[in-house]
């Protein structure tokens, strides 16, 4: 805000390049001429803010503009007196904030709040003054921006005001969007700052405004910034910029005639649209330089093709890849897959026959505004029915999975210097995925940044109790929590009912989200001893010798012959078996869909007939698979005892990634308990399935 404004002209003579073709320049002397001569007469607007009225006529042509006009005076009264470091009329900073808002299509109550935005933080006016006089609304917004006192909370004043104005815009996105509009013009008036000022500035803007510019999708701003800071944090190539900028300059640039090429085509298949030439800004092109080596004239723009409908888009799409060569590396279809910031379009590349390869853009007029003002040009996001701006369903942006996360986790995050390097790390993840909970009702989804695992879903759905999570099944198959996860992913988490259960220190190796690794660590921090699930040390099997063994209710059609039961299979009654004769003249029982069924009539093997007796009784071998916790044997061997069913033998295999298996052969007194027996198993905490060997 004020301390962070100086001299226009300084930076404006570095780079004149950076200024938007088409955008509106505030003559900042002018203002302040305009702006010291007073209120202007009570039926016209003041002559200092004929530009805002005009860009926002522009938008919003019925838009009631009396209370912009008593907003303007109220900020020019109490700012009056009050210069910028550059020697400027400091309601000329308000002003320039409040034009660039208007160009994006903001509404007039996001204006209203802008030309006040400094008055309270800056001037006598009080919250109260503000909420009398425009709303409470307005008064809200202009809270939101404004800064905590430096004097009650020192070096961390800055930490403390972006968590104030965090919280504010989770409740309302117009306080976002007028820091960002804000901070767009102190850095566009930055040239006669200190440089390591300017350089400290520059990199709060890097690290934290423009990575919120990108996820509210106010692109206009987000590329001005980007520009801004590039040249400051890195002149040499910023220099090194320009000059390639500079050098194509003379040369012959091929994009107006692809342009042309384009239009043809699309005028020819009875498609309407606006075909544009669209200049990369300097950090664009800087990265394009960098991966691509030598540029050629079309890597400096790329064409932009507006249309109507939604099918459209489309329409064009296969157009252009008829008449044109497609790269089919650099088609992206943002149209049925918004990214999480509301951008749509789509992307493709053409090759032409002069041997130039050229970007292309397509996307309707709605999409474009969206592309470029972000959540600005949804108006008041949350007006509906008959005063909202369209008739389209009305998106609300205050609550998207990231902002949600930074609401979240920033509660448990007391400390300013946590809350600060955090919020830099949450920021610079640029990716964001969406996960379905396997009992997904209205709102069964999980937002996550990319790269994030099982365990940051546990805890973004369950919050601490995610401690006790033993498991996941992710689209249905068994997974470990540190296994990452992809968009659209269906997840089902498992928690342990032991509450001694916690997260191994592995844990913080594997978690990306903020809420997941504070929480991990404030549990490891409180249990510095350990307690969880941490897997255990290799261990040789555990086995109960088996009491009896023999062919249970098994019967063969050959006598005195010696019958056992598969192992492999372990068949029971009523199960489909059949016998084969082995070495010794035994006999061997497999179930029919056995595999050893296949192989012993491979090697040759006697087939024998098998029935079973009328007595109920049967042995079977069952396989638990579970996560490895404490007392875990017992509770299984408790749950098979009261189902009056005999252990013959049990195996339990060494943990791993902890999980277990168990081998159990049982002896039934009645082969139709088999089914309560192993639901009563798999009820058992931390098994998670039962099946017959």
């Amino acid at each position: 805000m004020s301390a962070e404004a100086t001299n226009p002209e300084a930076h404006a003579e570095v780079r004149p390049e950076l200024r938007r073709r088409g955008r509106t320049r505030l003559d900042l002397r002018r203002l302040g001429r305009a702006a010291l001569l007073g209120p202007a007469s009570r039926d016209r607007l003041p002559d200092a803010i004929g530009h805002v009225a005009e860009a926002h006529r522009a938008h919003h042509p019925d838009a009631d503009l009396s209370i912009l006009r008593r907003a303007y005076l109220l900020a020019e009264t109490s700012h009056r007196g009050q210069m910028r470091k550059s020697g400027e009329p400091y309601i000329t900073h308000p002003l320039a904030v409040t034009l660039i808002l208007a160009e994006l299509g903001a509404e007039t109550t996001t204006l209203t709040a802008s030309l006040l935005h400094d008055t309270v933080e800056d001037t006598d006016v009080t919250l109260d003054q503000v909420r009398e006089e425009f709303g409470e609304e307005v008064c809200f917004i202009v809270d939101g921006v404004t800064k905590v006192e430096k004097i009650d909370y020192g070096a961390a004043a800055e930490p403390e005001t972006f968590r104030k104005m965090l919280v504010a815009t989770g409740n309302d996105v117009r306080v976002m969007s007028i820091k960002l509009a804000d901070r767009l013009h102190n850095m566009r008036t930055l040239g006669v700052m200190r440089p390591e000022k300017q350089a400290r500035i520059a990199k709060v803007t890097r690290d934290v405004l423009i990575p919120l510019a990108e996820r509210l999708g106010v692109q206009a701003l987000k590329t001005e910034l980007e520009d801004l800071v590039f040249a400051i944090l890195h002149p040499e190539e910023y220099e090194h910029t320009r000059a390639l900028i500079a050098a194509h300059a003379g040369e012959h640039d091929p994009l107006p005639a692809i342009a042309d090429s384009v239009r043809a085509v699309l005028r020819d298949a009875g498609i309407a649209a606006e075909v544009l030439v669209r200049p990369r800004h300097f950090v664009s092109v800087h990265r394009i330089s960098r991966t691509r080596g030598e540029l050629r004239g079309s890597d400096l723009g790329r064409i932009l093709v507006l249309v109507t409908e939604n099918a459209d888009c489309y329409g064009v799409l296969g157009e252009l890849h008829t008449c044109f060569t497609p790269v089919v590396s650099e088609f992206k279809d943002f149209v049925a897959a918004p990214k999480f910031n509301l951008y749509q379009s789509l992307h493709t590349a053409v090759a032409v026959p002069e041997g130039y390869v050229a970007e292309v853009i397509v996307r309707t007029r709605q999409m474009h505004r969206v592309a470029e003002a972000g959540v600005v040009a949804l108006g008041n996001p949350y007006t509906t029915g008959e005063s909202a701006d369209s008739d389209e369903e009305r998106v609300d942006p205050t609550r998207p999975g990231w902002l949600s996360r930074l609401l979240d986790w920033q509660q448990s995050a007391p400390d300013p210097d946590t809350f600060w390097s955090v919020l830099r790390a949450e920021l610079a993840q640029d990716r964001e995925i969406t996960v379905f909970r396997e009992d997904a009702g209205s709102s069964g989804t999980i937002s996550l940044p990319a790269g994030a695992s099982c365990i940051d879903a546990a805890y973004a759905q369950y919050g601490e109790a995610a401690h006790g999570c033993i498991g996941a099944r992710v689209n249905g198959r068994l997974t470990s929590l540190s296994a990452p996860l992809s968009d659209g992913d269906t997840v089902q988490l498992l928690l342990a009912h032991d509450a001694s259960s916690g997260p191994g220190a592995d844990w913080l190796e594997h978690a990306r989200t903020p809420a997941a690794r504070i929480a991990i660590s404030s549990w490891l921090a409180t249990h510095p001893d350990g307690a969880g699930p941490a897997d255990a040390a290799p261990r040789a099997a555990l086995s109960v010798p088996g009491l009896r063994g023999g062919g249970g209710n098994a019967v063969v059609d050959l006598p005195d012959a010696h019958v056992r039961l598969a192992g492999c299979c372990t068949p029971v009654p009523p199960d489909a078996v059949e016998g084969f004769v082995v070495r010794g003249g035994a006999v061997t029982v497999h179930r029919v869909h056995c595999p050893g069924v296949a192989q012993m009539r491979s090697v040759g093997r006697t087939s024998v007939a098998v029935h079973w007796r009328a007595t109920a009784d049967c042995r079977v071998t069952l396989l638990a698979e579970s996560f490895g916790r404490p007392h875990l044997l017992a509770d299984l061997t408790e749950a098979i005892a009261r189902e009056g069913v005999e252990v013959v033998s049990a195996t339990v295999e060494p943990p791993v990634e902890q999980r277990v298996r168990h081998s159990y052969t049982l002896q039934l007194p009645d082969a139709t308990g088999l089914p309560a027996l192993m639901r009563a198993m798999r009820d058992v905490p931390g098994v998670y399935d039962v099946s017959r060997v």
